[in-house]
């Protein structure tokens, strides 16, 4: 619920127990298939059906909007200058 109230964004799940393996799978696949110039959406339209888990809350996005724009204030301040204190 948190990813989805922070990104005010729909979170979708399939039915696998690590998604990281699967993701490496799915471009291993992508990486045998490439000079067939087959893209990686194509490759990734053979995995499972995802189902809706979660939707933003209501009023989440007026909370997290601001506090995403800090953070992406601060990121760049360390990006750029990473010896300054924040």
């Amino acid at each position: 619920q948190v990813l989805s109230d922070v990104f005010n964004a729909p979170v979708y799940t399939i039915d696998t127990t690590s998604s990281a393996c699967l993701g490496s799978a799915y471009r291993a696949i992508h990486g045998l298939v490439a000079e067939t110039n087959v893209s990686l959406a194509d490759v990734v339209k053979l995995a499972p059906e995802p189902r809706l888990a979660v939707t933003p809350t209501a009023g989440a996005e007026e909370l997290y909007r601001p506090l995403l724009k800090r953070y992406a204030e601060l990121e760049q301040k360390v990006i750029y200058n990473p010896t300054s204190s924040c």
